[in-house]
């Protein structure tokens, strides 16, 4: 259930931070189901939501899947807006779920839930240049749980 927890639907406040420190909020949907007959939970992001017009900034999907074998989550991230597929793995460290994989130019990627509860959480991605020396803040987005 490490990833079961969000099925449903979520809102989300979002902050972009790019790497000259210039801040960009926005807004989008993100949605979390089983597929595959409850062996894996997929979820699609939209940004900005649905009935705000325009086209999408941010429109993909991940799948993921718990392997036994690793103990851990295989994650497929796909977003055709920017043309790029991202896999990593999670697995739960202390209170939060950690992803880590990398990028098309080796970098380092970490994406972490965080502050979970039945009906918020926080979703952050890092990323590092260095190795996992230093990690910079690329994007955090504050979650809700439509009613």
């Amino acid at each position: 259930m490490l990833f079961g927890q969000f099925v449903g639907a979520w809102d989300f406040d979002a902050l972009l931070v790019a790497r000259d420190g210039t801040r960009t909020s926005h807004r989008g949907e993100w949605h979390f189901g089983w597929v595959l007959e409850g062996r894996a939970v997929q979820d699609v992001l939209i940004s900005p939501p649905r009935g705000d017009g325009g086209a999408p900034e941010e429109y993909g999907t991940t799948v993921r899947f718990y392997d036994p074998e690793s103990d851990t989550w295989q994650i497929t991230w796909i977003t055709p807006v920017w043309r790029r597929v991202r896999r990593l793995v999670a697995r739960p460290v202390g209170d939060e779920i950690r992803l880590e994989g990398r990028n098309d130019a080796g970098e380092l990627l970490r994406w972490t839930f965080s502050e979970i509860t039945p009906a918020t959480f926080t979703w952050r991605g890092y990323i590092s240049d260095d190795g996992g020396g230093t990690w910079h803040l690329e994007e955090e987005m504050r979650l809700r749980r439509r009613s």
